[in-house]
């Protein structure tokens, strides 16, 4: 294993930053359970690690840090057996290894909680969590033993998930925590997090924590990434920050601090984690909700949005701030209630009739509900208007739809090999961006933003801040669905608590703090 804490050595050059290569990995200990050694992996038109350096302890969290397309992910994949290096070693448990396939490195003792859930939709939970490793009798799966034992996993994690239920009916959330019980099912020795609490709540969060400080008495070291980085406090003992595909540093946790993580990330200091607001809502209330209600989900919703305003959506999961949302844009029905958007009456059958009319929807879950993966970029970008790139005859016209495609790769800074390039192959942060501007393009007068800076950097969050707050200024309405409360008091005018799938009061944002919401979304009545 790597000596690790503050023992990195990087030489810094001229400009202060570290030289390429120039990082010295320290002599292997004899405790490791696990050491990557120079690994580097190139796609093609595209090096994602170059000559990536790091170790791991039994019983230790070791955090790994960096930007979108910093490269983590690949690493993970890499040391799980998704992706082989290009070049470099793995050593785990003392032994050169190379794993061929995820189940390879599950049956060797590596699990993985992917950022991007990999589930079945159409099998129950319990399947999901023993996939492949059902518990049988005979030729036949033990369905009984198949249920009791998810049915121990989802209790030791709290959560009230009945492990016969289809998978395709829970929320993001609850399809998080599956995962989570299916990689602690593996009874691993190395445990990879990829964003493990991005779709969970502070008492999940708190439970989770839980679970992980009882793995690390029992000698499992934990590879986690978060861009949480202020919940790394609770829970790490190392942090590796990596940049651009490269080491940048490792050190003890507690021998550093968020801000010089931040900096270490970006390569530059990150002063401020939310810009100065430069809309101010006007008194022209461009959507008017009243009485909305649907069945098991919401009751007697109402609301209104001010014109150039950006307006909170917070609460407890399941306490209805999305399907809201989902209902206003089409994608589910609703049973009662009125919609009236810049003065008219809508009558919204489908995500047809509110894109029509001007309404979009960044869904939270944005590789299955937002993008097209298989798709390039730029077809990506023109998806929600490819009228708008079409000659007379309705055909693609592709010097147009060109020029379009720069203009929104130039205005996002979006990071791309080229337009070409499959959206599945990009950063979270970057296949964020594409989904904004196939709306941008749209000309959308109103956007939904449904947990927007999910399980990506605090650099591509502040870029993503900015876009709202420039919509904002231009016009267009804004409504910003958080589990983050940081982000809802820095991002909103006001704020709207949902509990029970009920608005229990809109606040206005310069006149609260977080206690204040959270007593709202617990249902708990006027304060005195």
């Amino acid at each position: 294993m790597f000596e690790g804490g503050g023992g990195a050595v990087l030489r810094q050059g001229r400009d202060g930053e570290t030289s390429e290569g120039c990082w010295q990995a320290p002599a292997l200990r004899a405790d490791t359970v696990l050491a990557l050694e120079s690994i580097t992996k190139a796609f093609p038109g595209v090096t994602a690690l170059a000559d990536v350096s790091f170790d791991l302890r039994p019983g230790e969290v070791h955090a790994v840090c960096g930007e979108n397309g910093a490269g983590k992910s690949t690493l993970m994949k890499i040391i799980s057996g998704v992706h082989k290096p290009t070049s470099g070693r793995i050593i785990y448990k003392g032994v050169e290894r190379r794993f061929s396939s995820p189940l390879e490195a599950e049956a060797s003792g590596i699990a993985m909680i992917h950022q991007e859930l990999n589930l079945v939709p159409h099998l129950s939970v319990a399947e999901n969590i023993f996939l492949a490793r059902e518990p049988r009798r005979g030729p036949l799966i033990d369905r009984r033993k198949l249920k009791a034992d998810a049915q121990r996993l989802l209790d030791r994690l709290g959560v009230t998930i009945d492990p016969g239920c289809s998978v395709r009916t829970l929320s993001v959330a609850q399809c998080q925590m599956v995962e989570i019980a299916k990689a602690l099912s593996l009874n691993a020795d190395v445990l990879i997090m990829d964003e493990p609490t991005s779709s969970l709540t502070e008492q999940e969060t708190t439970i989770l924590f839980r679970v992980i400080r009882d793995l690390q008495a029992a000698g499992v070291g934990i590879l986690y990434i978060s861009h949480r980085l202020d919940e790394l406090k609770a829970i790490v003992d190392r942090v590796t920050v990596l940049r651009d595909g490269r080491h940048v540093s490792t050190e003890d946790f507690a021998a550093t601090t968020v801000d010089a993580i931040v900096s270490k990330m970006v390569g530059r200091p990150l002063d401020k984690k939310f810009p100065e607001r430069t809309s101010t809502p006007s008194d022209e209330t461009i959507l008017s909700v009243t009485g909305l209600t649907r069945r098991g989900a919401f009751s007697d919703v109402s609301f209104d949005l001010r014109r150039g305003e950006i307006l909170g959506f917070a609460g407890l999961m399941g306490a209805g701030r999305t399907e809201v949302a989902r209902a206003i844009f089409g994608a589910d029905p609703f049973d009662a209630g009125t919609i009236t958007f810049e003065g008219c009456d809508l009558r919204i059958r489908d995500p047809r009739d509110a894109i029509a009319a001007g309404i979009a929807y960044l869904s939270e879950d944005r590789k299955a509900q937002g993008l097209a993966v298989g798709m390039p970029v730029d077809a990506n970008l023109t998806l929600a208007d490819v009228a708008g790139v079409a000659n007379g005859a309705g055909i693609i016209d592709r010097s147009k739809e060109a020029d379009v495609v720069r203009h929104y790769i130039d205005l996002l800074a979006i990071k791309t090999p080229s337009p070409r390039q499959p959206v599945r192959l990009l950063s979270g942060g970057n296949q964020q961006k594409i989904v904004i501007g196939k709306w941008l393009f749209r000309q959308s007068k109103l956007i939904f933003f449904d947990e927007p800076t999910r399980g990506i950097d605090v650099g591509a969050k502040f870029a993503i801040y900015r876009i709202m707050d420039e919509l904002a200024a231009k016009g267009v309405g804004v409504v910003l669905i958080s589990s983050e409360l940081p982000e809802i008091l820095g991002m909103t005018d006001r704020v709207a608590v949902f509990h029970q799938g009920r608005i229990t009061r809109v606040l206005e944002t310069a006149r609260i703090g977080q206690e204040d919401i959270m007593h709202y979304a617990s249902g708990c009545g006027e304060r005195v």
